[in-house]
Formats: C-alpha cells, structure tokens, sequence
C-alpha cells in the first residue's frame, strides 16, 4: 500500500500492477487531491483472493471506506458528487 498524503480523507484505489487503466485512474486524480482535500492509498489486489473475488473484473475501483465512487474509468462526476456539502 502507498499513500499519497494530503490533509482530509483518504480514498482507496484498489488496482493491478500493469493495468493501464489503473494508471490512468491513479494520474487523473492526481488533478483533484489537492482541489478536493484527500489522499490517495494506492491498494494492489495481487495476491489477496478476498480482494481479487470482489475487485478482479472492475479494477480501477475507487472506494471512500466501504462506499464505491467509481469504476473502471475516473466519474469526475461522481467524485465532485461524493465531495460535494449537499452529501
């Protein structure tokens, strides 16, 4: 696990070494974490069957504690949602 450190929460990426999308996932947030006030724990799934059961087919999955933000692909939307005061 490596985290990025930034002051407020702290999101989970759970990725695969090697996975491109987990990449581009990973460097787009990089754009947000300071906007946003979160840091990044980058979590590899290789390894752990518990981890590659419930994330192997949707990796990149970005989770803030037990709840998912997104998937596969940054939701810019859905990250500026999950951040938002209205929540």
């Amino acid at each position: 696990m490596k985290a990025n450190t930034a002051d407020g929460r702290v999101l989970t990426l759970f990725v695969r070494e090697g996975c491109h999308l987990c990449e581009d996932m990973q460097v787009a947030l990089a754009d947000f974490q300071t906007e946003l006030g979160f840091s990044l724990l980058r979590q590899d799934i290789a390894g752990n069957p518990e981890l590659i059961e419930e994330y192997g087919l949707l990796i990149p999955v970005l989770k803030d504690g037990e709840r998912e933000i997104c998937h596969f692909f940054l939701d810019v939307a859905a990250l500026r949602n999950h951040f938002s005061p209205a929540r």
